[in-house]
């Protein structure tokens, strides 16, 4: 026990008691063992003993937040503010993975201080910086710890290819120290009490970075280990062999490790890894999903494309690099340029998200296609095909759809959000629960439809289960939480600084009447004669883009804000001047790179 209890002196508490009353203190700590999962204190329960973590990982937990505040390692102490001032607990703590702590009970603590009464005057001088430092750092929850242990189980029927195993490994050892084990090393460690196996395996994250488990092919004793032990389980599945001649359901079902991680883990800890032998190409992706409601993420890799590799390791590792494109209307038309400029110099997306227009440029850089195709669909969508100009009896909405959404489906043809390379979201408003809605599965063409749906010039979307769905603008235009939602790291988001709405000097008496209207409105002279007051669609469309929450406020230290001005000239409606919003927004990235450049804030992906 003495090795254990010589780490009671890491207890800043107890780091100025004098040796002899160490000494007991040691003697009276007891060693405990915990299963992944399980609650060392409750949030509201009576702080009645203090806790050393030996090792292993403890998560903190308040009420009401989602997700772990912070991460507690080896060497630290639990709870030890509200043990020594008498109070209750004001979180949960929960163990991580396999851990072992000790524990010193109030009543063990209490005796020894009636009889060294200096012990008090000790802590109570500790616990004060203790307090002050706590208040002065305030209250802003720490972002989860990257993973430090990493098991690698199979899904579906094939094995994982060792080929799989051994890029990921090299890609990840290109920037921190990694160890392989597998069970034949577990094994020849002999270790035969599970505590030791737990401290043993707990003890080597102190000499490397991250550890990565090879789980077996069925549910032995070391997977369960393996499983049990890691931050993030990664399933690995042939989506190949899956999609070949005489492939079923049999063939892509969870087998018993996934089933037992998903009994585990949280489905931000499961992730899935499908393996395809020719690169940017995915079907039937949702057949894999359906069957695992558990997977947080998916990823489409190339068995030979070592840039899918350090992609899936970035997600792993916390540092994916994000696109967050917002809504706009015609001004959306800018992402073409910002996007274009910012791969230019040299950035590489991992994953792409947006609203309303912003969410339809985004699908189009996830399908990979080139600047120049996407203004030229552009053009062909709203110039050539009118699709936002023809309109209608105003039963349902002023614009008739049906154009629009044909040529969306013709554009984005049949593919699904959950087969596209890379990971993508469009977010749409929840009008029937009044909340926001993430698209992450289905046809991409449907999801920016949702998306790009604004009220009262275009109908709802009406999904699967009834719910209206309409332009996304309305509860989020800058949809920067749903992609910290989905993974760590940095993220370039654009936000347009509109220009002030031209004043209307009009009196409102001076619009005509139905009728004046009408006549006005079947020739040219008539229109041009027309009080000049603002469209409904630039009302509409000035209204949504007013949708303003403290963006700070959601953005992390590592994401990078931009907010380009479109030309004053221009309207929300105006896409034929696609080519000059593309290279407005071209020019304004450009400067903008080269200004974070200049400062050391430009994102890069250093991968070898």
């Amino acid at each position: 026990m003495a090795d254990e209890t010589a780490r009671l002196v890491g207890i800043e508490a107890f780091k100025d008691l004098p040796e002899d009353a160490l000494r007991e203190l040691d003697s009276r700590l007891k060693l405990i063992e915990l299963a992944r999962g399980a609650c060392l204190i409750n949030q509201g329960d009576e702080a009645d003993a203090l806790y050393l973590v030996v090792s292993g990982r403890f998560d903190v937990l308040v009420e009401g937040r989602d997700g772990p505040i912070a991460m507690i390692g080896p060497g630290n102490p639990i709870g030890e503010i509200a043990f020594f001032t008498g109070g209750r607990r004001t979180a949960t703590v929960r163990a991580a993975r396999d851990s072992l702590v000790l524990r010193l009970s109030r009543e063990d603590f209490d005796s020894l201080a009636e009889r060294s009464p200096r012990i008090w005057s000790v802590i109570t001088a500790t616990l004060a910086r203790r307090l002050a430092e706590t208040t002065a750092s305030g209250e802003r929850a720490r972002r989860p710890a990257r993973p430090r242990t990493l098991a690698i189980v199979q899904a579906g029927a094939k094995p994982v290819p060792q080929a799989f195993i051994d890029t990921l490994a090299d890609v990840l050892a290109q920037r921190q120290k990694i160890k392989v084990l597998g069970r034949e090393a577990f094994e020849d460690a002999a270790h035969t009490k599970t505590a030791d196996a737990t401290r043993w395996l707990n003890a080597l994250e102190g000499e490397f970075d991250m550890l990565v488990y090879l789980a077996d092919t069925t549910l032995t004793s070391w997977s369960e280990k393996a499983i049990r032990q890691a931050d993030m389980v990664l399933c690995v599945g042939d989506a190949a062999a899956a999609e070949g001649a005489g492939a079923g359901a049999a063939d892509i079902a969870p087998g018993t490790l996934e089933r037992f991680a998903a009994q585990l883990h949280q489905p931000g800890q499961i992730r899935l890894a499908l393996l395809h032998g020719t690169p940017g190409r995915a079907s039937g992706t949702r057949h894999w999903l359906d069957s695992r409601p558990f997977v947080g993420m998916h990823h489409h890799l190339s068995m030979d494309t070592r840039a899918d590799y350090q992609r899936l390791a970035r997600f792993i590792e916390g540092r994916a690099l994000g696109f967050v494109a917002c809504g706009g209307g015609a001004f959306t038309v800018a992402h073409i340029g910002i996007y274009q400029a910012f791969t230019q110099a040299g950035l590489v997306f991992d994953m792409l998200g947006g609203t309303s227009g912003g969410s339809a440029m985004t699908a189009a850089f996830a399908r990979g296609a080139p600047p120049d195709e996407i203004e030229a669909r552009t053009h062909e969508i709203f110039v050539a095909r009118k699709s936002l100009r023809r309109w209608t009896v105003p039963r349902y909405s002023l614009l008739d759809h049906r154009e629009f959404d044909a040529a969306l489906e013709d554009h984005y043809t049949n593919v699904d959000i959950e087969d596209l390379w890379l990971p993508y979201f469009p977010v749409s408003t929840n009008l029937s629960e009044s909340c926001l809605k993430v698209h992450r599965r289905g046809p991409v063409w449907e999801a920016v439809r949702a998306s790009s749906a604004i009220p009262a010039l275009l109908p709802p979307v009406f999904d699967e289960h009834g719910l209206t769905l309409v332009d996304g603008a309305i509860l989020d235009n800058v949809p920067i939480s749903t992609m910290r939602s989905l993974k760590s790291g940095p993220n370039i988001v654009v936000d347009f600084q509109m220009p002030p709405l031209e004043r209307c000097h009009i009196d409102r008496r001076a619009l005509p009447r139905r009728e004046a209207l009408l006549r006005a409105w079947l020739t040219r002279a008539g229109r041009n004669a027309l009080p000049a007051a603002p469209s409904p669609q630039v009302v509409l469309m000035r209204a949504l883009m007013l949708e303003r929450r403290d963006l700070e406020a959601d953005m992390g230290e590592e994401d990078t804000l931009l907010r380009p001005t479109p030309p004053a000239h221009l309207t929300h409606m105006d896409w034929h001047a696609h080519a000059e919003l593309r290279k407005a927004g071209h020019d304004f990235a450009c400067a903008e790179i080269e200004r974070l450049r200049a400062l050391g804030r430009l994102p890069v992906i250093t991968d070898a």
